[in-house]
């Protein structure tokens, strides 16, 4: 199994890079669990039809120790398996903490045991690096660490905290960076940007992903390219990134 998470500043495009990646290795025959990490609880809407599913936290709110399994995990486009951690309600308690609880209940349930996934993929807020959102980093839950970043100033400041934390956590025998996936805004000389700011972090570029109003089409139909655009040329883009992460990360 392999187990991967995707960190990115927020608003940098990383749910739909990770849905999109979810969606092109179930293209491959593999099987394929997405873990939202994230309290806006939005990572597998366009898995799932363009609709929300219940979150941990919602269902350990309503159910308390009788939420079941197939209460938080649901099958989406070509099997892939979704889950939302979900978040405290507003002004109460920690995203963070959410987080743990979410992955302490998976692992209750036996989660990965039950549906024996291929590939886990955390997408997991990159903003701030600490206590839960550090969680796919520091505890066993993944081996890799890939960073969604566009050229701009904020995406890759926000980058490069999160490459400092994995190096941080690396030296404990914890997840690894893989690289950098460039989703990119169509700044100027934004390739040559990010590039430099890359060798900065002692890491690569994995994929360039070129800005295309196809996602966003395919996004407005509640969808991933897969599912909705069969024509796209993004589908190549996205199985590219999906050849390059298998072959970046670790089956154990």
């Amino acid at each position: 199994m392999r187990k991967i998470a995707i960190y990115g500043k927020g608003g940098i495009g990383k749910s739909t890079t990770t849905s999109n990646l979810s969606a092109a290795l179930s293209e491959k025959g593999y099987k394929v669990m997405q873990v939202g990490c994230d309290p806006k609880a939005d990572s597998t809407k366009t898995l799932m039809g363009g609709k929300k599913i219940p979150t941990v936290l919602e269902q350990l709110r309503e159910k308390g120790d009788d939420v079941a399994i197939n209460d938080i995990v649901f099958e989406g486009y070509n099997g892939v398996l979704c889950v939302e951690s979900g978040g405290p309600m507003p002004g109460i308690g920690c995203a963070g903490r959410g987080i743990i609880s979410a992955f302490e209940k998976l692992e209750e349930l036996d989660a990965f045991e039950v549906y024996k996934p291929d590939v886990v993929i955390y997408d997991v807020l990159g903003d701030v690096v600490c206590g839960g959102f550090a969680m796919p980093i520091r505890e066993g839950y993944s081996r890799e660490v890939f960073i969604v970043s566009s050229g701009e100033m904020m995406s890759l400041y926000a980058a490069s905290n999160i490459a400092q934390a994995i190096k941080n956590y690396g030296k404990r025998g914890y997840a690894k960076l893989g690289g950098v996936i460039l989703n990119a805004k169509n700044i100027e000389n934004e390739k040559e940007i990010v590039q430099k700011a890359v060798e900065e972090i002692e890491t690569n570029i994995v994929t360039y992903i070129p800005r295309c109003g196809d996602v966003q089409k395919a996004e407005d139909k509640g969808g991933t390219i897969f599912e909705c655009l069969e024509e796209s040329v993004m589908r190549d883009v996205y199985s590219t990134l999906a050849d390059k992460v298998l072959e970046l990360s670790e089956d154990v």
